[in-house]
């Protein structure tokens, strides 16, 4: 059962990493193909913000592909699971955003660059989230000074202290 497991795995991997690449051809293609044949665009600002689309896309490639014994084609290994939540997610999105921005830019000129800023802001707010949770493991955030007298009065008053 386990190896049928593997299996599935290494199958819907290789369907991801199928559709990422091909995703990945068309948008880029159009890309060089609309700006060499229509309209100019910032080659600089391409370059510049295809390239964490690009680092992401190599490490889920080298992470997720499934790997086969070049003599008996037996699978070696499945590969890192690529649905799965975290970091892999968070390498997808990148892409996306990349893609949309690409679109946006073949559509509406390089003002559609700025949806790339969705990318860096959001892991800001990510971070400071996480930074948040752990002031409050670490018991930081919402501390009362040791010299706070206790509540005295009737039971009523205490409960509502």
């Amino acid at each position: 059962m386990a190896q049928k497991a593997r299996k599935d795995r290494a199958k819907a991997n290789a369907a991801a990493l199928t559709n990422l690449h091909t995703g990945t051809l068309i948008i880029n293609t159009l890309f060089v193909l609309f700006n060499f044949l229509f309209r100019k665009r910032s080659i600089l600002l391409y370059v510049i913000l295809s390239i964490p689309s690009f680092i992401c896309e190599y490490v889920l490639e080298s992470s997720g592909r499934p790997r086969y014994d070049p003599s008996t084609k037996a699978l070696q290994t499945a590969g890192e699971d690529l649905s799965a939540p975290g970091l892999t997610e968070y390498m997808f999105d990148v892409i996306w955003v990349t893609w949309a921005s690409v679109v946006l830019v073949i559509l509406f000129g390089n003002w559609g660059w700025l949806l790339w800023s969705v990318v860096p802001a959001y892991g800001a707010f990510k971070g400071y989230s996480l930074l948040g949770a752990a002031r409050g493991m670490a018991g930081l955030q919402g501390q009362q000074p040791d010299n706070a007298a206790p509540v005295v009065g009737n039971r009523k008053q205490r409960r509502a202290a």
